[in-house]
């Protein structure tokens, strides 16, 4: 009698040398299998189900490894957190036709679902694929081992001085050194020195602000929009590594960057096609660099025509970055809505308030099938901003599950949330 075969399994690993540290994995997973330290990122390979939901939002896919391996020599989230780069490919041990008839093949994932397969993409709230007139992103070009040094063009605050919120506009030009991005793409920084373990600090990750042709059109830069990061979200004082760093630069200093990350959030291309962008804080950057492009393009007589609308949330008026350049956008380009949370004496009002109050003008933006949404802020918006367009399209008559699902599928509802 034949003594069992050992159980072969597809391990789940992130790769430390690419990962960014953003937390989308694991905030994405929905069965916790995802967890992490200050040094890296790593799958619990008895909890993970390889139900994929973590892929498609990665911007750099660091989380698209696997291994195949037997079971009893699966990494443990503790070996993964010491290390510093991915493990090579283990030798099974058995042979091929035996792992086959082991009843879990290595080419097989959670209940026969290939780990190629994109399951996961219903637990996500937005698209996962950009738009189908959308210009083609390059990625990851730069990673760890080989940044582009870029140099500090301009930086200049831009919320009222004597506000908590010090949030700075940051312009990075990168010589000739080729850096291709477009509007809704992200790129990443790495601070000098090192942590409290001695290991250089990971790169932190900004949305970029300026559209593909440079803040500077015809020159080879890009705008950031960094706030100041001196308290956590509980209030606890504490100093952000890479916020603090980049507020400081002054105009000619040098910068370490990886990227350009992200080949889903890009804006439209086709002419008719309406942008409705829905932000908080810095989350306006992407926001901006597609506002810049679509408001450049109509100068130049090469206007796509479609509707702007954008919803922008923010404490007070002082804390809102770009309060005054966007006041002076013609309404007949762009419909603005503020949305202001702690103006003293006055209702807290969120974004979501102001997308209720403009329903027939959100409606119509939903009924029409050029619409594409963009929402960017914080975590915590996700749900109060769906709520809302659920609320909206029961109000007009819209089938919201059936247009959630078309949109997601279509490429034309997108959420960049941290």
């Amino acid at each position: 009698m034949n003594a069992p075969l050992p159980e072969v399994i597809t391990q789940h690993l992130i790769d430390p040398e690419i990962c960014i540290r953003c937390n989308t994995c694991e905030e994405t997973c929905p069965v916790d299998a995802i967890t992490h330290d200050s040094r890296n990122y790593v799958v619990d390979a008895d909890k993970c189900n390889l139900c994929m939901a973590c892929v498609p939002p990665c911007p750099t896919g660091s989380i698209d490894n696997w291994r195949t391996m037997l079971r009893v020599e699966a990494y443990s989230p503790a070996e993964q957190l010491t290390w510093d780069e991915l493990p090579s490919e283990k030798a099974l041990g058995l042979a091929v036709s035996e792992a086959g008839d082991a009843g879990t093949g290595a080419d097989e994932g959670a209940e026969g679902v290939s780990p190629s397969a994109p399951v996961g993409a219903d637990l996500v709230p937005g698209s996962q694929v950009p738009p189908w007139s959308a210009a083609h992103p390059y990625v990851n070009l730069y990673a760890h081992r080989n940044p582009v040094t870029a140099t500090v063009a301009g930086n200049y605050r831009v919320t009222e001085l004597g506000t908590d919120s010090d949030t700075h506009h940051i312009v990075l030009d990168f010589g000739a050194t080729p850096f291709p991005v477009l509007e809704g793409q992200s790129l990443g920084i790495l601070p000098p020195g090192t942590d409290a373990n001695g290991r250089a600090h990971h790169a932190r990750q900004y949305s970029i602000a300026s559209p593909r042709d440079g803040e500077r059109p015809g020159y080879n830069n890009v705008s950031l929009t960094v706030k100041r990061v001196l308290a956590d979200h509980q209030g606890q004082p504490v100093r952000g590594v890479a916020s603090n760093y980049l507020c400081d630069l002054k105009k000619g200093d040098t910068v370490q960057v990886i990227g350009p990350f992200g080949a889903s959030f890009l804006m439209p291309n086709h002419a008719g096609s309406n942008l409705l962008m829905i932000c908080t804080g810095t989350g306006s950057a992407p926001m901006r660099a597609m506002t810049e492009r679509r408001r450049r393009r109509r100068a130049a007589g090469e206007g796509e025509g479609g509707r702007l609308m954008l919803f922008f949330g923010a404490r007070t008026q002082q804390e809102l970055p770009y309060f005054g350049p966007l006041t002076k956008l013609p309404h007949d380009f762009i419909d603005i809505e503020f949305a202001f949370s702690r103006v003293p004496g006055q209702p807290r009002r969120y974004v979501q308030d102001a997308m209720r109050e403009r329903g027939s003008e959100l409606a119509w933006l939903l009924k029409d099938e050029a619409t594409h949404v963009y929402v960017c802020g914080l975590k915590g918006m996700e749900a109060g901003v769906l709520e809302a367009l659920r609320d909206v399209s029961a109000t007009h008559g819209i089938d919201w599950a059936g247009l959630h699902a078309r949109m997601k599928t279509e490429g034309r509802l997108h959420f960049e949330t941290y």
